[in-house]
């Protein structure tokens, strides 16, 4: 599922809001989560699971293309780690959330 698509299931099921007011809220949370993250905090959602920041040190790595070895400086990157309702629901739902 794409944002666009995301969109457009919480306007469909909350048909008081306007499309362009649905797009906004899901904009919104999206952009608290990530100011959230860059400023080092953990976004925890209940039931859904946690985004949080971690650092991966600098390495050497190797270009693909010429198998030159090339330094890959330290980095943060996003984390996320389900929560107990959203593994209970991906195991117990058969595909297709039947």
């Amino acid at each position: 599922m794409i944002k666009s698509e995301l969109v457009a299931r919480i306007a469909e099921a909350y048909p008081h809001l306007m499309h362009k007011d649905a797009e906004r809220i899901v904009s919104t949370v999206f952009d608290v989560i990530a100011r959230a993250l860059a400023d080092g905090d953990r976004v925890e959602l209940r039931g859904f699971g946690a985004f949080s920041v971690k650092s991966r040190p600098a390495r050497t790595g190797r270009n693909p293309r010429t198998g030159e070895s090339v330094a890959v400086e330290e980095k943060r990157v996003p984390y996320f780690k389900t929560g107990k309702e959203l593994r209970e629901k991906l195991n117990d739902e058969p595909p297709g959330g039947g």
